[in-house]
Formats: structure tokens, C-alpha cells, sequence
């Protein structure tokens, strides 16, 4: 069900006497609920403060993050608590509030609010001009009956143009207005409706000015800065999501004595078993019972080679059996597992990541009472002096239109949107609306390896050293086998011309490698310790032909390119620069010395990395985390920034403040660069809506600007903004 009316209570938290951020957990020991709310008006930092603390005052409330991005609230409650009743406490203090339908979690959604304020803006702009043109005649001397009919046409025009365009305003400021509240939308509506009553009034009484085309530039200025707003901060599905649609909803229970059950993964309980085949993904995390196989781990460690999976190994939820059936005794399942906590982690780190505020939302905190005071305060001073109230409120409507926020609000906005297209233009797509800031700010880079700093594609060495029956024979056994080493052995040995042997009782052996008989020996291809062999310390498979000594064949994966010149660019800049994979030491350490890194990290699983991006953050470093795999998203979300390639899966690009849509990392230097010069225009920005309104607001207060006047000014304060934002287009 839907509750009613939005807000964006932007420079108004909920009341303190109701929101104690410390309340003493009141908790019954009973494990928590979850609760998703939908915040679909929220678009400050305010808001945040607002709602988590109003929440967290709630009986029975555990505790409440916002995330902005999102729109949403996670509340974490005692049982039994509902959904509803949060909802109803929003919408009292003010706040739109849904309970989640994850089935209108769509695009479409998000597309159609965009949809609605262009389409809105469009009809202001169209307005707008008609009614300047109307007004030329007027400033050309039109008097009496000419002019009236030209202010009745202008009217008859503004008034269903304002009342359809200017909605979004409308509502917001009604919504603060019920519960007691401002917010920057009530000063913006009062000031439309002051200008559109004033001359609607001047026009019944032949009055010589009326300011129609004021108030439409209003509206029309006021929507480009909400619309340039909205496109900077593209909602995009949750990387948590992305990791709960991997969670398997139901497995294989073995009983004894009788056939398998299929049962919901959260009726499952730590030590029963359950079957998992081959091609399905793990349901839990749990330990091997029986059977043998190769698991696809990527999704935990990032790295692309299978790994053995035999009795007694440890297996994780999301992992994909590859080769063959397995029983495994559960250790943790659903909400316990690691997929799950994964999943948080990412919730919760893009929860925090949200929680930066611009310049702007400081500014607006105290933008709304300053101005209505200043508006009344002219009104009451020229009403006791002139003793007029037209005159008075003449000079009151000018003053609410003068100060109105159209420089503030595009301050951010406009500069994001020309840095991003110079950025695009360069191979990189900006997604975050505040990630220019924050890029502007990093002081340590951290890098995944596999997929990221390589192009995660393992490519044999050099064959020329091989003898030619070795390679006859690896290529007849790997020609068996959709193994990512076993197909690159294949690629290269066709490439070298290299012809099959003739290799019989050709089988797979789950976990182990392939096996085969030729000229009656037993021939192998696979890991070292089924073949007995000593391990080279990188990636490699080995081949044994009974009687002779194994054979090793390494592989290599190739660096990104412009890999080499980004981590240089960066050091000369002066900053840190880490390698943390979950790849084996030995290869991380190939790496690390091929790129120029000297501080790395192997064995590292999501965990480690998130926990190693938030240690950077407490020491005080602004970490910038470049990584391209579904183990890499809680460490991105962690970050102060975060880049994805656009290799990267979806669930890493979502979570993701930046894109890079080449596949030469060269530009990530050039990148801060520019994101440095973009916080350089938003300071300048903000310096020119200051200077502004340092000007403009004292001559409105003395009665020299008229709310046509005080429009135009306006409008030029907004123009002079998006221009200084569009130097950044040059070069």
C-alpha cells in the first residue's frame, strides 16, 4: 500500500525530542527482521539524517540505513513488528514511504520520473519564450487595451503551464508544509505562486507590469537544475541484489534410507547433507562428504581456473560444481552464509559510500529559513514605510525570486555533466553524481589483478621447447577438456600446427585433470599432485607419460593495456598504490614486479578486501578501489570511489561509481586529473552564486528590482554557472 504525499525535508532532520541517534537498544534477543522501505522523493543529505534518526527512535527498531542512491531504507526490527506502521511514521514527519515491492524494482520506474521532468521542463521552456515575446510588445510602449490583452494572453498561458510544471515543487513544499516543516521547495513555490498572484492581480486592474514571464523562468530554471540532477544520479540496481539473485532457494537434502527432498535452503540446519551435481551451483556453505570435483570459485576469489574440491574441503555458496556430484555436511546456510554476508557487506558499504554530502546540501541546510526571513522582513519594512502593500509585496516577491536557488542548485549538477562527457570522450562513463568530488580526493589506488590489471585470459609460453610427441599427445588429451588452461593449450598448439596423437580411453577425472592410454602408457594432463610432479609456484598443468618425467607447460596472463603507464602516472603523482588479489602469492608476485607495485596481497578473499579497502579508510587515506569481479563489489562499495571495467561483471559495474569503457586503464590518471579540475568549478560555482546573491539581495531589499527584474538576474546567475561548467568541455 501506498502512503501519501512526497518531501524533501532538505535542511529539516526529524525532531530531535522523537530521534535519539543513541537510543539504547531495546531488542527481545530474538533474531532480527528485515525490512525494505521505498524513500521515492529523498534526494538530500538531510534526508538520510532525517529518516534514520526518526526511525531509530521507533520501538521495536533495531536500526535503519538510507541509501540515497537507492532510495530505500533497510530497517532491521524485532519480530512481529510491521512494515506498515514504519511506513505511517515517515509519512507523519514528512517523508513519502513505501514498503518494498521488489517487483516494481525496474528501470522502467526510474525512467519514467525522468521521462515526466523532461517533459515538464519542455512545456516551461515553450511557455517561457512565448511569453517573453508577448512581453517585448509591452516593453515597446503597448499601452491600455493592447497591453491588457497581451498580459490576458501571457496569463492564460502561465497558469496551466505553472500548475502542471511546477508540481514537483508543489508537492514537496506541501509535504514539509503539513508536518510543520520547510524545506528549499516551500521558499521556490512561494515565490512562483507570489509572482503568478501579483500579475494575475496587476492584469484584472490594468495594472502596467505583470510578471508571467518571471515566473515561468523560475519554473523553467528551477526544473533544468532538478533534471541535470536527476541525470547525475542515475539509479542503478543494487550490487547486493545482483548477489542475492546468485543464492540458491532450494537444495538436494540426502535422508537416509530414502530419496532425496528437495527443501527451502532456510529450512536447512548446520550437519545435514545435501547432494549438489554437477552444472549446479552450491546452495551452502558446507564441508565435502564425498565425491570428487572442481569447483568454479570465481565468484569468491576472482580467479578465473577451477579449483579441486575433494572429502574434507571447505565449499562456499555461490561456487559452481563443475565435474562432479558432491555431498556436503552444512555449516551455515541462507541469511549465515557467505554469499549472504557478502551481500551485507555490500548493503552496508554503499549505504556509507551515500553518506557524503555535497557543498550544496551544507548550503541548503540554512538556504530556506534565511530566506523566508528576509522576504517578510522587506515586506514589513516596506509596508510600514510606503504604506503600500503593492508595493510591499512587490519588493517581498522580488526578493524570494532573486534568491531563489537556481545557482546553487546547478552549482554541482552542470559541472558533473560536462566533466562527464569530456570523461566519456576519453573512455570513461561517470555514474555518480558526487564520485567527481570524491575522485578529486583520492590518495591511494587499490587494484584487483586478475580481469583488471591483466585481461584475466591465461596464454600459454613458449612451445618451441617442448618435444613434438609431448605436445601431440597434451594436445589430444586437452582437445577433451572445456578447462580455461586446457582451451588455451588447445589454441596454441593448433596456432604452432601441431597434429593430435592418437590417444585412446580418452576420460575426465573430476578435480584431477584428464587421462588417456597411448602406445599402451597411461598419459596424463592435469595438477601436479596427480601427476606427482613438483610444482612450478604459477599457473601451469603438467603432462606424465608413465615412464617418463612430468612435463610443465606455464601460462601467462597478459596485462590490460596502458596498465604499466596508469600505475606510473599515479606513483609520480605521489600516491600509494596496492595489488590485492586471490590468486597465489607466486602469481601475484609475477604481477606485481611486471606493473611496478611493490605492496601486494595474495589469498585474499571479498572479506579481506573490504577489510583491508575500510583499514586504508580509518587510517585516513581516500581509497580509490579499480577491481572487475563479484568478489571485488564489497571493496568497491567500501571505497571513497570505485571503477569498474566494462569487462567487469554486472554486479561490479553496478556498485561501481565510474566505467571504464576501453580496455587501456591509461585513462584513470588523466581521469583524477580532471575530476580535480571539476571540484576547482563547483568551489568557483558556488563562489558565483555567493557573489550573486551578495549583489542581487541588497538592491532587491531596496525596493530597486522589480520581479521581472529579479528574474533575469536569476536566470543570469544560472547561465553564468552552466558556462563557467562547460569550460571544462575544452581540450
Amino acid at each position: 500500500m501506498a502512503v501519501h504525499i512526497s518531501a524533501c525535508p532538505a535542511c529539516d532532520a526529524a525532531p530531535l525530542a522523537e530521534a535519539q541517534a543513541g537510543k539504547a537498544y531495546r531488542g527481545n534477543g530474538a533474531p532480527a527482521e528485515r525490512i525494505m522501505l521505498s524513500l521515492p522523493q529523498i534526494y538530500c543529505g538531510a534526508c538520510i539524517s532525517g529518516v534514520e534518526r526518526g526511525l531509530a527512535a521507533q520501538e521495536g527498531v533495531r536500526s535503519a540505513r538510507v541509501n540515497l542512491t537507492l532510495k530505500r531504507a533497510t530497517v532491521e526490527v524485532d519480530p512481529g513488528l510491521e512494515a506498515q506502521t514504519l511506513a505511517d511514521y515517515l509519512v507523519g514527519i514528512g517523508f513519502e514511504a513505501y514498503e518494498l515491492d521488489p517487483g516494481q524494482l525496474t528501470s522502467t520506474a526510474t525512467d519514467k520520473q525522468g521521462k515526466d521532468l523532461l517533459m515538464r521542463l519542455g512545456v516551461a521552456g515553450f511557455a517561457m519564450m512565448n511569453v517573453m515575446l508577448l512581453s517585448v510588445a509591452v516593453w515597446s510602449g503597448a499601452t491600455d487595451a493592447t497591453r491588457d490583452l497581451f498580459h490576458w494572453i501571457s496569463a492564460g498561458i502561465a497558469i496551466p503551464t505553472i500548475g502542471f510544471s511546477s508540481q514537483v515543487f508543489f508537492r514537496s513544499a506541501w509535504s514539509a508544509l503539513r508536518v510543520g516543516r520547510l524545506n528549499m521547495d516551500v521558499p521556490i513555490s512561494l515565490a512562483i505562486l507570489l509572482a503568478l498572484g501579483m500579475s494575475l492581480y496587476e492584469t484584472m486592474h490594468s495594472g502596467e507590469h505583470a510578471y508571467f514571464d518571471a515566473a515561468l523562468s523560475l519554473t523553467f530554471f528551477l526544473l533544468a537544475g532538478r533534471y541535470l540532477d536527476y541525470r547525475t544520479r542515475a539509479v542503478a540496481r543494487s550490487a547486493a541484489e545482483e548477489l542475492a539473485a546468485l543464492e540458491v532457494p532450494r537444495a538436494s537434502r540426502v535422508v537416509d534410507g530414502a530419496e532425496d527432498e528437495q527443501v527451502a535452503v532456510s529450512d536447512l540446519r548446520p550437519g545435514d547433507i545435501v547432494r549438489v551435481v554437477p552444472g549446479a551451483r552450491v546452495p551452502v556453505d558446507g564441508i565435502v562428504q564425498a565425491g570428487e570435483s572442481e569447483l568454479d570459485r570465481s565468484l569468491l576469489t576472482g580467479e578465473s581456473l577451477p579449483v579441486a574440491a575433494a572429502p574434507d574441503v571447505t565449499v562456499s555458496a555461490g561456487e559452481v560444481n563443475l565435474t562432479g556430484p558432491l555431498k556436503i555436511r552444512v555449516t551455515a546456510a541462507g541469511r549465515d552464509s557467505s554469499l549472504h554476508r557478502m551481500a551485507d557487506l555490500v548493503a552496508i558499504a554503499e549505504t556509507a559510500r551515500n553518506r557524503y554530502t555535497s557543498l550544496a546540501d551544507k548550503a541548503a541546510a540554512i538556504y530556506a529559513p534565511v530566506v523566508h526571513l528576509l522576504a517578510l522582513a522587506a515586506f514589513l519594512f516596506w509596508f510600514w514605510y510606503s504604506g503600500d502593500w503593492r508595493v510591499a509585496m512587490n519588493i517581498a516577491v522580488a526578493t524570494l525570486i532573486i534568491t531563489c536557488p537556481c545557482a546553487l542548485g546547478l552549482a554541482v549538477p552542470a559541472v558533473t555533466t560536462a566533466a562527464s562527457g569530456r570523461l566519456f570522450k576519453q573512455g570513461m562513463l561517470l555514474k555518480s553524481a558526487t564520485a567527481m568530488e570524491r575522485l578529486s580526493e583520492v590518495t591511494h589506488v587499490v587494484f584487483d589483478k586478475t580481469g583488471t590489471l591483466t585481461e584475466g585470459k591465461p596464454v600459454v609460453d613458449d612451445l618451441s621447447g617442448h618435444k613434438a610427441h609431448d605436445l601431440s599427445v597434451a594436445l589430444a588429451l586437452a582437445e577433451g577438456s572445456s578447462h580455461p588452461l586446457a582451451q588455451s593449450l588447445t589454441r596454441a598448439a593448433h596456432a604452432a600446427g601441431i597434429q593430435p596423437a592418437n590417444v585412446m580411453d580418452l576420460r575426465e577425472v573430476p578435480g584431477k585433470g584428464l587421462e588417456g592410454r597411448w602406445q599402451e602408457r597411461t598419459v596424463r594432463l592435469g595438477r601436479a599432485e596427480w601427476l606427482g610432479a613438483n610444482a612450478v609456484g604459477q599457473t601451469a598443468t603438467y603432462l606424465a607419460i608413465s615412464g617418463a618425467k612430468p612435463v610443465v607447460f606455464t601460462f601467462t596472463d597478459a596485462l590490460r593495456p596502458g596498465v604499466t603507464e596508469a600505475i606510473a602516472a599515479l606513483k609520480a603523482k605521489g600516491m600509494g598504490v596496492t595489488l590485492i588479489s586471490g590468486d597465489v602469492p607466486a602469481a601475484v608476485a609475477d604481477i606485481a614486479g611486471r606493473v611496478g607495485v611493490m605492496d601486494w596481497h595474495a589469498d585474499t578473499l571479498p572479506e579481506g578486501k573490504a577489510e583491508f579497502v575500510a583499514r586504508l579508510g580509518k587510517a585516513g587515506h581516500k581509497v580509490l578501489m579499480v577491481g572487475d569481479g563479484l568478489n571485488d563489489t564489497a571493496a568497491l562499495a567500501a571505497a571513497h570511489v570505485s571503477i569498474s571495467p566494462a569487462s567487469a561483471l554486472e554486479a561490479a559495474r553496478v556498485v561501481s561509481d565510474i566505467v571504464l569503457l576501453g580496455k587501456s586503464m591509461e585513462p584513470l590518471s588523466s581521469a583524477i586529473d580532471m575530476s580535480k579540475a571539476a571540484t576547482r568549478r563547483i568551489k568557483e560555482n558556488f563562489a558565483i552564486a555567493a557573489g550573486y546573491n551578495a549583489i542581487a539581495i541588497p538592491i532587491a531589499l531596496i525596493g530597486l528590482a522589480t520581479p521581472l527584474a529579479a528574474a533575469l538576474a536569476m536566470s543570469t546567475s544560472s547561465v553564468s554557472v552552466s558556462l563557467n561548467a562547460l569550460r571544462l568541455r575544452k581540450g
